[in-house]
């Protein structure tokens, strides 16, 4: 399959505004951001106007991908070769030369901050992982503190309060050369396995604890440090093989913004106006408040709907001047419960919301108690318990094997999402969604909860996931009319679901025996019956007391050939099912693959095999997002994540992943960094930019999740982040150095504790953590 980049279709450039950047954050999704963690790896947006110059942004950064892309102005595009290809994985460290890494750690918080972090996060920070393993060297090697500023074209640290001398420059300079010169002189290993260049290699530690520290290692006191346990803790190889994650290289791959481009047309006009960030920050002053999100809460556009029939008003609206304001925190906001016991309670001041609790109460949904919100799991059909309801599913229909053969759901209306909170025991992985209605903050209680949900509504657009995705599709009295419009809204609901996948429908129509339930069954029954979908199972629940039917899709076209009717008819050839953003609904339903080298001709392997097998449908004629065939595309970046994973990401960094239930990956290519963390205790959302390769389907494919989106949509992106971000949440950033200069500096205007920098090669590494602060 040709894999396609996409860009986006409404009337804000893109290219004008964005460069390429790499960022992992560890978060909160929902206004808040209830994302555990966050990653970002070169292909997020960063506004140009923050970067030093536009053009150097655009000529050094956006260059790493250079496939010929179509633009979203139809027009083709194409990148430099890149120096880093998978080829250069990071089982290599050990033979690279000399690094720099500077590491900033334990810096100072607020009272209350540090309150909160012996609550709830343990021993995980990263001070006092540092101080415990390296106590004993920082005594011995601790100089006169010095603050250290970045020079961003170098990747090296200076220091701006103390001006250098003309002589102490050019002493410098010549240390600089005897250390080329030795780079290029010494190539023999040693017996641990280094090179001399990597002994002769300069570490340099910063703490700031009340006064602050500069620490410098040579390559044998860093050795030390590994003998002391501390190798795993920044060891600067396994920090350079950050660096050496993969850029993309030339790739036939499609992106969605190109997919979707030949489904409508484009909009006229575009904002020439570069946003630049105000340094002086201020509250986000907006009737939505705590849970303002501004591509669903923008009352103007709103206001201007001439129709709300079909929950227009519930769509995304994204202003046309990017908000600059910073959503303020719920008073009282404490760090969230950890996992598995935020499934069943959660703090009430982290979401201050009742309405729920006094209309669903009786259903089992959520209840408030004293400080806590409770969830006891159950829902409208499951008064008595989502696992009871989830193994009478199975009980019902043996063949949807739950963590085997059905392994990515995706729950309609959710609510509070405990069908999917409950699914993460029988190994089954999610996607739940709901608008932003009456029932307030119900995505963000699912998020706070650590549960997988995303605020969207079926209305008059595409879901943005591509087809055929979906294992299972679930509505539990979700509110939708699938029956109407010619049954437009399951018909969408067609184009997501695997090929022999199966859909539930637990509702009242199904058992209810009045006049207008017996109506939408039967126009129910009529249309599943001509979109070939097979009913393979109606039974009851006795202890819930409700009804459920089960629906199979078609795996071939034969009965689609065998209609008598053409209603629903069949989608034109022209309509591109995986083209997801910001596309029309139609009344039509796609042929399926006949090829058997198709995507979605055949079921995939069932898990957990699914995670690690190549797809089927990729072969060694097809050239990878990297630049290998594909399937060897696929293997090495998952191997790459692995190694990065268990030695940098897991303990190099000092997150307490104890601490850490929801991670975002904003740049997913295959999905490997998500794969790398299948045995940890947290869910990733993968996230694949329009502009970027079309790689969802193969995440999808092998059990993961994910979504597209348009990180150019809302600018400045720090700013985006900081809403998404939950306080003491991480941040990671891969980028080149200019860019990785100019993104501390707004972080350090936010308050954000810049806890690591790293630089090599004029490639940069920053992670960084969101405090509690706010504007007055």
């Amino acid at each position: 399959m040709p894999f396609v980049a996409s860009s986006r279709m409404d009337s804000r450039r893109t290219s004008s505004y964005c460069s390429t950047t790499t960022i992992v954050v560890f978060v909160a999704l929902g206004s808040l951001g209830l994302v555990a963690v966050w990653m970002m790896t070169s292909s997020i947006v960063v506004p140009t106007a923050i970067s030093g110059t536009q053009s150097d942004t655009n000529g050094k950064v956006s260059r790493s991908d250079p496939t010929s892309f179509k633009s979203h102005s139809g027009e083709e595009s194409s990148g430099d070769d890149s120096d880093n290809n998978v080829q250069n994985e990071a089982n290599s460290f050990a033979e690279k030369t000399s690094e720099t890494l500077i590491n900033k750690v334990g810096v100072e918080s607020s009272p209350k901050d540090k309150e909160d972090n012996k609550e709830e996060s343990g021993d995980g920070s990263q001070t006092e992982s540092f101080n415990d393993i390296n106590e004993e060297e920082t005594r011995e090697t601790n100089k006169e503190a010095v603050g250290l500023d970045q020079d961003t074209k170098t990747g090296e640290k200076v220091n701006p309060k103390d001006k250098k001398t003309e002589e102490e420059s050019k002493e410098a300079e010549n240390d600089e050369k005897i250390t080329e010169e030795k780079k290029s002189n010494q190539d023999e290993i040693s017996d641990d396995g280094k090179t001399e260049d990597e002994k002769d290699s300069t570490v340099e530690e910063k703490l700031d604890q009340g006064g602050k520290n500069t620490q410098e290692f040579d390559g044998n006191e860093a050795d030390q440090l590994k003998a002391t346990g501390g190798n795993e803790d920044f060891p600067s190889g396994v920090q350079s093989e950050l660096l050496n994650e993969t850029n993309t290289q030339g790739a036939t791959w499609s992106t969605q913004a190109a997919e979707s481009k030949n489904e409508k047309e484009m909009q006229e006009g575009s904002s020439s106006k570069e946003e630049t960030l105000d340094s002086s920050w201020k509250l986000c002053q907006v009737t939505a408040g705590i849970d303002y999100i501004p591509c669903l809460d923008n009352e103007a556009a709103i206001k201007m709907l001439h129709l709300t029939g079909h929950y227009e008003h519930r769509e995304r609206h994204c202003p046309e001047e990017p908000p600059t304001c910073l959503v303020p925190l719920p008073n009282g906001y404490r760090p969230p419960i950890r996992w598995p016991m935020s499934r069943q309670k959660i703090w009430y001041n982290n979401v201050p919301h009742t309405k729920l609790a006094e209309v669903k109460g009786h259903q089992n949904w959520v209840k408030v108690s004293g400080e806590y919100t409770e969830f006891p799991g159950g829902g409208t059909q499951f008064i008595h318990g989502a696992l009871h309801y989830i193994d009478f599913i199975q009980e019902s229909l043996p063949d949807i094997a739950w963590g085997q053969r059905s392994r990515v759901v995706l729950d309609v209306g959710c609510g509070v999402a405990s069908f999917g909170g409950y699914l993460f025991d029988r190994d089954v992985l999610t996607m739940s969604f709901a608008p932003k209605d009456e029932h307030e903050a119900q995505v963000q209680f699912a998020l706070e909860r650590g549960i997988p949900a995303i605020s969207a509504v079926m209305g008059t657009k595409r879901l943005s996931f591509p087809s055929k995705v979906f294992d299972v599709i679930h509505c539990a009295r979700c509110r939708v009319p699938w029956h109407i419009e010619g049954g437009m809204l399951l018909l969408e609901l067609n184009r997501l679901l695997r090929p022999g996948g199966y859909f539930v429908w637990s509702a009242t129509p199904v058992y209810r025996t009045d006049q207008e339930n017996v109506g939408i069954w039967q126009a129910m029954t009529a249309l599943t019956k001509s979109m070939c979908w097979e009913m393979v199972k109606k039974t009851s629940d006795t202890l819930n007391q409700v009804g459920l039917a089960i629906y199979r899709k078609p795996s071939d076209n034969k009965c689609y050939e065998q209609r008598t009717k053409d209603n629903p008819p069949l989608c034109q050839a022209s309509d591109d099912p995986d083209a997801a953003w910001n596309i029309t609904l139609q009344a039509c339903m796609h042929k399926l693959p006949v090829d058997l080298t198709s995507r979605g001709k055949k079921w995939p392997e069932q898990w957990p095999l699914r995670v690690e097998k190549v797809p089927y449908w990729l072969n060694n004629s097809q050239l990878g997002v990297y630049g290998k065939p594909a399937p060897a595309d696929f293997t090495s970046d998952y191997e790459h994540w692995k190694h990065v994973v268990r030695k940098s990401y897991v303990s190099g960094m000092g997150i307490n992943w104890s601490t850490v239930r929801n991670v975002m990956d904003m740049r997913s290519v295959y999905g490997g960094f998500a794969a790398a963390l299948r045995d940890m205790k947290v869910w990733v959302m993968n996230v694949v930019s329009i502009d970027s390769p079309d790689t969802l389907p193969i995440i999808y494919e092998r059990g993961l999740f994910g979504m597209y989106h348009d990180w150019c949509q809302l600018l400045p992106v720090i700013v985006e982040v900081d809403r998404i971000l939950r306080p003491q949440g991480n941040l990671i950033v891969r980028d080149h150095v200019n860019i990785i200069s100019e993104i501390e500096s707004i972080l350090k205007s936010l308050h954000w504790e810049i806890r690591l920098t790293y630089s090599k090669d004029n490639e940069g590494l920053l992670c960084a953590q969101k405090t509690m602060w706010r504007p007055n």
